[in-house]
């Protein structure tokens, strides 16, 4: 599972949002069944922002979300990101060393 959250940041608020992003990735992938994560800048806008964490499963998201200091730290930050858009999505297809592997959905299928 991923969670892709984007933000606009105005340049006098980078230094603060660049310590909070870290602090979130601090505290996501000490979780377990967090796979990683990163906070990237778009290159031809540096307004934009983008925080990116993996996650085994969708009850691993879950369980990451539910500690006191990601409670206080992470769900604040996550609340300020971009709204327009989803922000959790489903690995399908994931690619290592040029071979990729299919992955079924979790979704009920309709």
């Amino acid at each position: 599972m991923l969670l892709v959250c984007r933000f606009a940041v105005p340049p006098a608020d980078v230094p603060a949002f660049a310590a909070r992003a870290a602090r979130a990735l601090e505290l996501l992938t000490a979780e377990p069944g967090c796979l990683g994560g990163v906070a990237g800048r778009a290159v031809d806008d540096p307004g934009r922002w983008v925080l990116t964490v993996r996650f085994a499963s969708v009850n691993a998201y879950r369980r990451a979300l539910a500690p006191f200091p990601v409670r206080e730290h992470v769900v604040p930050l996550l609340a300020e990101a971009l709204a327009d858009e989803p922000a959790t999505y489903e690995v399908l297809a994931e690619g290592t060393a040029g071979a990729v592997t299919q992955h079924r959905s979790l979704r009920a299928e309709s």
